[in-house]
């Protein structure tokens, strides 16, 4: 499998990770004030999680220029 390939894959696992860190701090806001001591620790992981996503995309497309060059 070539790092392209590898890549988009990993971008799959985490596009469906960051939905479901999306839903998670969705689903906090919705029961507030119940578990505000959780806002902090669930909003950094989803903050993580989209921050690895938008990494690995600029990645993906930098792989692809330099596969198209």
């Amino acid at each position: 499998m070539s790092d392209i390939e590898t890549l988009k894959a990993e971008i799959k696992k985490l596009s469906a990770k960051s939905v479901n860190a999306k839903m998670n701090l969705h689903d906090l806001s919705e029961d507030l004030p119940t578990n505000w001591q959780s806002i902090l620790e669930v909003a950094q992981e989803t903050y993580n999680t989209f921050k690895t996503l938008e990494d690995a995309r600029k990645k993906l497309k930098e792989l692809e220029a330099g596969a198209a060059a």
